[in-house]
Order: C-alpha cells, then sequence, then structure tokens
C-alpha cells in the first residue's frame, strides 16, 4: 500500500516523463530529498515514524545497528518476549521493509553519503549529540535526569517552591533518595512518625468498629454494654498491648506536629521530650502486632477524644493524609532503571534497611535505591488497581513549550487489590511486570482481558457511576498541573537545544477522591503495539508529534492531533538601549610583558678598576641567590622571537682594595670585557664591521633604524642609583679649561663639550649607562671584520659591542 502511495505520488510530479524506469524514478526523488534537507534517520522500532515521514517525500538514511539498541532497553515497558522465541524487532521490522519496499531501499543507498536532517532513536546515545549542526533534529534532550529518573524526580522536585507557590506533597508522593545517609535518616523519621498516626488512627477506627458490634449484639442477645466495652480484653487468645503505647504515640505525634509549624527552632536537639532510640523501637514492635499480628490495646475507648484531637490536626497539617492508609508501606525502587525492575513493596523498616544495605559493593547506578510511600487507598475498578499512562511533548526549554495529549490509556493489574499480600502482580501495573502473570480467575469479567483501557472508556465508567464530570474537573486539570510544576523545576537543569524535542511517558494513580499523583516521568515511552489500546493510540501520538515538531515548523495554524499546548513561556521583554550611549572611560595600564630580577649588588667602578682580563672568584650567599632568581624569570619569559639572545653575568668582577682608581677623560682601548645580567638583545641584520659612520645620517641627524637595540622590558640596569653619580676623572681641570674642554663625540664624530649633548646627534655617554635604547659605538676602537660570538666591552666610561 505504501509503494503504491508512493510511486502514485511520483507519477504525478513526473507526468512529463511517464517512461522513466525505476531507477530515474528513485534518483530522482532522492535529489529532491537532498535539496529539500529530507533525509531523515531512525534508530529503533519505530515504523509508524518511518512510514509516516515517507509520505511527506521524506528519504531514510540507513544508520548501522548497534547491539545495545538490539536488545529493546528503553523507557517503562518492554513489550519484546525473546523467551517466548520471537524474533527481535528491529530485524523483523528490516526485513519487512526489504521485502514490501525496495525502492526506498535504493533511495536510501543513494543517500548514504548526505547528512539527514532528522533523527528519531530511543536514545541520545545513538548519535553524536556534540556534533550535530544547528539545523539538525533530534528527539532527545541532553541532562534530563532531573525529572526523567527516580533519585531526580525525588531530590529535585523538593524545589519546587523555588520556580512556582506549589507544595510537590500535594501530586507527588513524598520520596527519599535512602542511598545517602542524610535521607536515610529523613525516612527512618518519617517512618516511626507514621506508625506513631497509625497507631492513632486504629484508637479511632477501633472504636467505630466497636461500636458497630456493639449494635448488632444489642439486638440479638441484649446484653450489657459495659460488660462489652472491655470484651477486647476478655479474650486471652488476643495479644493484649499497654495503654502507654497510646501515649508514647501521642507524645511522638505533637513533637511532629511542633516541627511542621516551627515550634522546635527554640528547642534544644537532645530535649528529653523527644523519644529516644529505645522508645522507638518498642512502640514500632508494638505497631506491629497491632497491625499485623491483631493484637489489641486494653482500655483504647479512654484515649478517643485525645487521638481524634490530634489526628485533626496532623490531617490539616499533611497534604498526604488520605494515601497513608494504616500499614505504612513503602514501594523500594532503583534509582534509574525502568520497566519496575527492582521494584518491591515492603512494610517492615529493618526489611526497607536490610534490602538497601545489600547494595552497598554494587556500582554507584545500582545503588541509587529510591523509597516512596505507598499509595494504600488507590482508587479501584472492580476491586483492580490501576494507572495512568499519559504523554507530553516539550519543543523547547527556551522559551519552555509543553504539548498536553489529550488521549491516555490505563493499565490494570491481574489480580484483585489486597493490602494482605504485597506481591508484585497486585501492586505494580507495568506492562512488563503483568504480561507474566495470568488473569486471577475472581476477578471481574468486565475488566479487559488485555487489562488496558482507553481515557474515553474510561470517561464512560465514571458516568455509568455518576462521576462524570470528575475527569474533565479533576484529573485532567490536575494531571496538567503536575507536569506544567515539574517542567518548571526542570527547566534550568536540562541542557536546551533548538530543534531538538522530546516525547515523555507519566505515570498517574488515582487516589479515592480522584485527585492524580504523580508517580513518575519516563523517557522514549513505549509505542510496541502490544495491544489493542496501544496499536490505536501509540501510532496515532507519534503521527500528531511529527505534526507538532515538523508541519506546524512550516504553517502555525496546522492541524496538531490530539495535541494541545499546555503551556508556553512568554518570552522576556528586553529593556531598549541606543549603542551611542556606550562609552569606556579611564587609561589603560601597560603592564611589563618580561619580568627580570633587579641586579643591585652590581658595582660598575669596581669593575672599571679591575686590571685583570679574568674576574676573581667571588664566593657569596647573596649573590647566589641573585643568579638563581635571575635564571628562574628568564625561564618564565616567552621569547617570542627565536632569533632573541641572552645574556647572563655569573660573576661580577671584585675590587681590589689596595690599588687606586684612575679614569682616564678619552679611552683608547679596551682593557677587558664580561657578561652583563640578563638582557635581550635583538638584531635586526647581520653587522660585519663595528663601524659607526654606516649608521649615521649625517645629513638629517637621525640614527638609521637598522641597529642594535636592547629591550627596555629586559635590561636589568633601567634604574639602578650608582649610574647616577658622575664617573670619576684621572686629575681635575682649571676653570677654564673645565668650561671649554671638548671630546669627540662616539656617535658621529664631532667634538662637543664634556657632559653635555652633541649637537649634531643629540647622543651623550651618560645616556647609556642608564638604560638607553642605543648603544653608541666607538669610531677609535680597532675594526674588526668578524668576530664570532657576542661581546659587551667595558671601557673607562663607555659601553661598546663587537659582533
Amino acid at each position: 500500500m505504501e509503494a503504491q502511495e508512493l510511486k502514485k505520488r511520483c507519477s504525478e510530479e513526473l507526468s512529463f516523463s511517464p517512461k522513466l524506469d525505476k531507477y530515474k524514478l528513485t534518483r530522482f526523488l532522492a535529489e529532491k530529498a537532498i535539496r529539500e534537507k529530507k533525509i531523515f534517520a531512525i534508530c529503533g522500532p519505530y515504523p509508524v515514524i518511518r512510514a509516516s515521514l515517507r509520505k511527506k517525500g521524506w528519504v531514510e538514511k540507513k544508520l548501522p545497528l548497534k547491539n545495545d539498541l538490539q536488545d529493546n532497553t528503553y523507557d517503562a515497558d518492554d513489550e519484546g518476549d525473546r523467551k517466548n522465541g520471537k524474533r527481535n524487532v528491529l530485524h523483523e521490522e528490516v526485513s519487512c521493509f526489504e521485502k514490501s519496499a525496495d525502492i526506498h531501499d535504493i533511495m536510501s543507498r543513494l543517500v548514504r553519503n548526505e547528512e539527514p536532517s532528522f533523527f528519531w532513536t530511543i536514545k541520545k546515545d545513538a548519535v553524536n549529540y556534540r556534533d550535530l549542526h544547528f539545523d539538525q533534529m533530534l528527539n532527545h534532550y541532553a541532562r534530563t535526569g532531573s525529572f526523567t529518573t527516580k533519585i531526580g524526580l525525588c531530590l529535585n522536585l523538593r524545589n519546587l517552591p523555588w520556580y512556582v507557590q506549589a507544595n510537590p506533597n500535594t501530586f507527588f508522593p513524598r520520596c527519599y533518595g535512602i542511598c545517602m545517609d542524610v535521607e536515610k535518616q529523613e525516612f527512618i523519621e518519617d517512618y516511626r512518625n507514621t506508625a506513631a498516626s497509625n497507631i492513632l488512627k486504629w484508637v479511632v477506627s477501633f472504636n467505630v468498629c466497636n461500636k458497630k458490634t456493639q449494635k448488632t449484639k444489642e439486638k440479638a442477645s441484649k446484653e450489657d454494654v459495659g460488660q462489652k466495652k472491655g470484651s477486647e480484653c476478655s479474650d486471652e487468645d488476643v495479644k493484649q498491648l499497654p495503654g502507654k503505647l497510646i501515649d508514647m504515640a501521642c507524645n511522638a505525634c505533637e513533637i511532629y506536629l511542633g516541627r511542621m509549624e516551627h515550634k522546635d527552632i527554640d528547642t534544644a536537639v537532645n530535649s528529653s521530650a523527644t523519644l529516644n532510640e529505645e522508645e522507638w523501637n518498642e512502640l514500632v514492635e508494638q505497631y506491629y502486632s497491632l497491625i499485623h499480628e491483631g493484637a489489641v490495646i486494653c482500655n483504647a475507648h479512654n484515649y478517643i477524644t485525645q487521638c481524634q484531637h490530634i489526628l485533626t490536626k496532623i490531617m490539616l497539617a499533611n497534604p498526604q493524609r488520605d494515601i497513608d492508609g494504616s500499614h505504612n508501606i513503602w514501594i523500594i525502587k532503583p534509582g534509574a532503571k525502568s520497566r519496575g525492575r527492582g521494584k518491591s513493596c515492603l512494610d517492615r523498616l529493618e526489611d526497607i534497611l536490610k534490602l538497601v544495605e545489600t547494595t552497598d559493593q554494587c556500582p554507584v547506578k545500582d545503588s541509587k535505591w529510591v523509597v516512596q510511600k505507598y499509595i494504600e487507598t488507590p482508587l479501584l475498578i472492580y476491586e483492580t488497581k490501576f494507572d495512568i499512562r499519559q504523554w507530553f511533548l516539550v519543543t523547547d526549554w527556551n522559551p519552555l513549550t509543553v504539548w498536553f495529549y489529550k488521549e491516555s490509556y490505563l493499565r490494570f493489574s491481574t489480580q484483585c487489590f489486597s493490602l494482605d499480600n504485597l506481591d508484585s502482580s497486585i501492586h505494580l501495573c507495568n506492562n512488563s511486570i503483568q504480561k507474566h502473570y495470568k488473569n486471577a480467575a475472581d476477578r471481574n469479567l468486565l475488566l479487559p482481558c488485555h487489562n488496558m483501557w482507553t481515557s474515553t472508556k474510561f470517561q464512560e465508567y465514571l458516568q455509568k457511576r455518576g462521576h462524570g464530570s470528575m475527569w474533565q474537573n479533576v484529573v485532567y486539570p490536575s494531571m496538567k498541573r503536575a507536569i506544567f510544576y515539574t517542567m518548571k523545576m526542570a527547566q534550568d537543569k536540562v541542557e536546551a537545544r533548538k530543534n531538538s524535542f522530546e516525547l515523555y511517558g507519566a505515570d498517574f494513580i488515582l487516589g479515592q477522591d480522584f485527585k492524580p499523583w504523580l508517580i513518575e516521568i519516563n523517557t522514549s515511552p513505549t509505542m510496541f503495539p502490544s495491544t489493542p489500546v496501544t496499536t490505536e493510540l501509540c501510532g496515532q501520538v507519534q503521527e500528531d508529534t511529527l505534526k507538532v515538531v515538523l508541519s506546524r515548523k512550516f504553517d502555525k495554524n496546522c492541524d496538531t492531533g490530539k495535541f494541545e499546548l499546555l503551556w508556553r513561556q512568554p518570552l522576556l521583554e528586553l529593556p531598549p538601549f541606543n549603542t551611542t550611549d556606550l562609552a569606556v572611560e579611564g587609561t589603560g595600564i601597560r603592564r611589563c610583558r618580561q619580568k627580570v630580577a633587579s641586579v643591585t649588588n652590581y658595582n660598575v667602578l669596581a669593575t672599571l678598576a679591575g686590571v685583570q682580563q679574568e674576574s676573581v672568584p667571588y664566593h657569596s650567599a647573596n649573590h647566589e641567590k641573585q643568579i638563581q632568581s635571575i635564571i628562574a624569570a628568564n625561564e618564565k619569559q616567552n621569547l617570542k622571537d627565536p632569533k632573541s639572545i641572552v645574556y647572563a653575568i655569573s660573576k661580577p668582577l671584585k675590587r681590589q682594595p689596595e690599588k687606586s682608581i684612575q679614569v682616564s677623560d678619552v679611552p683608547t682601548q679596551c682593557i677587558g670585557h664580561t657578561d652583563f645580567a640578563s638582557f635581550i638583545v635583538q638584531p635586526t641584520q647581520s653587522i660585519a664591521e663595528t663601524n659607526p659612520a654606516p649608521h649615521m645620517n649625517r645629513a638629517k641627524g637621525k640614527i638609521d633604524p637598522n641597529f642594535w637595540r636592547v629591550s627596555q622590558a629586559a635590561l636589568p640596569f633601567q634604574v639602578m642609583n650608582s649610574f647616577n653619580r658622575k664617573l670619576p676623572r684621572s686629575s681635575k681641570p682649571s676653570g677654564k679649561q673645565k668650561n671649554n674642554q671638548k671630546i669627540p663625540c662616539l656617535v658621529c664624530g664631532n667634538t662637543f663639550q664634556f657632559e653635555k649633548t652633541c649637537k649634531h646627534c643629540s647622543s651623550f655617554c651618560a645616556t647609556v649607562l642608564q638604560g638607553s635604547s642605543y648603544l653608541p659605538m666607538n669610531a677609535s676602537s680597532t675594526p674588526e671584520k668578524k668576530v664570532t660570538g657576542h661581546k659587551i666591552t667595558l671601557h673607562s666610561h663607555v659601553f661598546r659591542t663587537y659582533f
């Protein structure tokens, strides 16, 4: 049928050339899909999605099958039954299309090198989520564990009051992550307080039952009422409990009420009013005897007024008073598993703690147990428990956009409901669990044999029972409100991505007052047509999902099927601003690119006085420390220029105190050389001769830029107190000689008055010693054609460099 519709559509599009063969037809359709970006990929058993996309002109790109995805490990209900010899769903699906739709296989081969624009997978990990382009669509979001896992929903839903004005205890049964010590202690306190309140419930209910029994016996035998009041203690076969149990239960409930009303703020933690560990253990043991073993409390009628008064306060303060019951049953679930795996119902504290303690040596993921209060008073249909699977769709997280499906379905258990038997076949309605059991023989025949109803069928049932308005007025609006609250809580935790969407399945259980209680939310809900109900609804919800995420993308007024918009967060209105009003005020701070430790113990005068060619051995602890600091500073410098040359001084020349110092005014020859402390010399070109004339433009009085420069940031002699004083001379000239004495300029060769700036090139020797950018050359030095290595030669008061 599908192939015929495709050929019919293709023939209409190719009416101008009816003689095209099959290959040309498929090639034309494949090229058209590539141009329109209609390439999709599916990983999982979704034949409805595949067929719907092909009808819309999409072409599938085959993805390699993975072993972890072939086991149908998806969400809540694994419908595949490999134990009965059924073939794998993926292989059945592939073989089916290989036989009936070979034209699609040819088109898939033609687009095998194209990037899909639409992905529909069981799990997000089936594709590389991080490498997706912006325009590629995926049916999953990242980081949704805050509400799709049991441990995430348990811990994060408590923060709901920070997002909306709502109490999560009004629609979500209280839950604890018992794998954590703090959560474990809070659960133990909750269990004990629930046991204490159940004792008070027993006293009130026992009195009511006793009065009914007395009225029945009065009509039959007319016995004394006073004797019948104490009849509960007259039977020797029934275990009798002391009235002290009621006193402890009342005391515990009053402390519990005080905490809920915040009256314990100024009370010490180890207050004598609270029950100690021994009293709690005694209360819990007697509670087991009272509820599970049929024991009675003597003179319980004397505490009726006190118990009723306390219970009234508890009912007003506890929003979950209607689901607690009297058996104190809790359901234990693995924090990250689905399909009902590992779930069990227990009613004794020591059994629950023992079950959790056995998982301490298990992997972290398997040891995250969650314990949740079991709803002991659910709404029953023909004395059978059921739950509701409700779908909703999230198409955007910013702004939050949620779609709610108008149709849902009910799942029944195979056995009649009873609190005396905690078997999974009675209390867990997952189809993956109930499919392993046969329907009970005493079950009502009006229940479906496949254990499913549509919500429409359930509304008809309520109409016959006189509760026709309960679905539209109570059940349906309450489920929408619970979904909205949960999505608001999780909005900040989910990784929002445009062009992504996800379909979720929420499970609800109705109380006796028709109030829905959220149990859990599943990602990738099952779409397997296991029953006539799921065959109809699952196929319909998949087609409607494509209408919302694809058709509505181009037409906002298109048909969305049975999806209705639950909530679309309004966009935030940003205040207008003018870019011309933006300005930056202030001054920039230029930091030194290289940090070098300054040399403080180096004395130029001492080096000038030395006459030896080699330095005298010098041993000083301070000097060694300074050398190490210089080396460390050099290692931190990033020398971006590979031609940069680093000079370092190892030891200073030691001054000989027995010799006097006499410095000539005009140097004539070199007296020695040494290596200076760390500074960087960056060459601009190779210099063969040490002739200063080529570096000076005499006509313009400017220095050639192709000259050796010293980096100011790396020069360690920028701040040196010893350079600020005048250099000593051999003899003091007379006043006239002092004023008229002239010396040759070391840069341009012209003469100028000593200690004054040269009028021709504006250079003077003192500037060199204080960190000038240029190192002037001495014209009277002996020229050298080429000298290997780099030396800095000391004169009487001028530095000179040979290369």
